[in-house]
């Protein structure tokens, strides 16, 4: 193994070393306050690479088993869930919604597939009226507002991105299934067996870990010494969804997304709270590192210590293209689902034509590409710009590909 220099620590295996000069560059030229990077080559690991500042109101630095909330990266993790059931025959994703949760087949959605659920097909990308943060945290509220919800347009015609909705709705049925918490159920069943540090709803007994996340500003470079940046909490002036509505005007659909159920969501300053990540927000709050992320998606597409997240056929089904056309709610891009997945795009072009995987807001990414054995997973606590990747993770995997010749 080859060892890291600098603030760029962890290892490589040997030929991957490339991944650990890409991290470097990272690292160096001010595109990053701390961040962490791994990947898997047919299921075992190849790269472990983390390194900057964990808190830049403290100076602590990212260590090795520093966790970070990663945003949509979240849904990746959601849709291993809702796919291992499929894989059990626990759960037909061809069946309406309403044979495992019937108050959900009202106001239109009585026939309403689980698979629509899980490709952003449904309609249900927000929900009218508002509401108050702290019953956005307690489950049954977001439930019942799904419910009586009338879909935004008729389910299975066009697919629009459910930002923070999919959680609830994708976690609804896994507990109408399972009788667990989509945290719970994703603990019980995929991390502790793989032995991911992984949680949707974490434990307070794990705080000390956590990252705290900070925003990129405009035209400052946000690097872990750069100074360019206010060190205090940037999240509670500047926000994701704020930089949107001063884009594209008060009231549109991405930003009631964002902020869905409600405008709950609405304020920068609760991606930093404890009350957030203790939450299960299965579409957005799931905290974890970046081997623990490759990890799973290992287990996706082979065995990883003898564990598997889903066989062969199911992994198939998970990464067969279910939409079509443009994404009504992310400005009509080509960005197409399986069941739960990104596939691979031409905007962010990370990994072959049949990889498959999700981003999160900032650059978080957890991501496979079966026929390349590679399962790679990249978190940080600098937000970038984007909902689909940057320069930063696209920099790693392309370096993970050269590894592979």
């Amino acid at each position: 193994m080859t060892q890291v220099a600098t603030e760029a620590r962890g290892w490589t295996a040997p030929g991957w070393e490339g991944v650990r000069d890409a991290f470097a560059t990272n690292m160096n030229d001010g595109s990053e306050v701390g961040a962490a990077f791994s990947a898997y080559h047919h299921g075992q690991k190849v790269v472990d690479l983390w390194g900057g500042i964990a808190d830049r109101t403290t100076g602590a630095p990212w260590e090795e088993d520093t966790i970070v909330l990663v945003y949509s990266s979240t849904k990746g993790l959601t849709a291993m869930c809702a796919n291992r059931l499929a894989d059990q025959g626990l759960l037909d994703v061809d069946a309406p919604v309403a044979e495992y949760w019937p108050e959900f087949g009202q106001a239109g959605k009585e026939q309403v597939p689980v698979s629509y659920l899980l490709s952003h097909q449904v309609g249900l990308a927000h929900t009218d009226g508002e509401m108050a943060y702290e019953d956005a945290l307690t489950w049954d509220p977001v439930i019942a507002a799904l419910e009586a919800q009338a879909p935004h347009w008729e389910p299975g015609t066009q697919h629009g991105y459910h930002a923070t909705t999919y959680g609830w709705l994708v976690g609804e049925v896994v507990r109408r299934v399972t009788g667990r918490s989509l945290g719970t159920y994703f603990h019980d069943e995929i991390a502790v067996p793989l032995g991911a540090h992984a949680w949707i709803g974490l434990p307070e007994s794990e705080e000390d870990r956590v990252a705290r996340l900070t925003m990129a500003m405009p035209g400052a470079g946000g690097g872990a010494g750069s100074g360019t940046e206010d060190p205090t909490d940037i999240m509670e002036t500047a926000s994701l969804t704020a930089m949107i509505d001063n884009l594209l005007g008060p009231d549109n659909d991405l930003s009631k997304a964002l902020t869905a159920p409600g405008g709950a969501l609405s304020a920068g300053s609760i991606w930093n709270q404890r009350s957030m990540r203790a939450a299960e927000v299965p579409a957005a709050n799931g905290v974890t590192d970046a081997r623990s992320l490759a990890r799973c998606y290992a287990a996706c597409i082979g065995e990883v210590d003898g564990f598997r997240v889903m066989s062969d056929a199911q992994m198939e089904r998970a990464r067969t293209q279910q939409t079509s056309g443009p994404n009504t709610i992310l400005f009509g891009i080509d960005l197409q689902f399986g069941l739960g997945f990104m596939l691979h795009f031409e905007m962010m072009p990370v990994g072959g034509p049949r990889s498959f995987g999700h981003f999160g807001a900032g650059g978080s990414v957890g991501w496979a590409d079966p026929e390349a054995g590679l399962a790679a997973g990249y978190v940080m606590n600098r937000m970038d710009l984007g909902l689909v990747g940057d320069a930063r993770s696209s920099r790693l995997f392309q370096a993970c590909y050269d590894a592979l010749g």
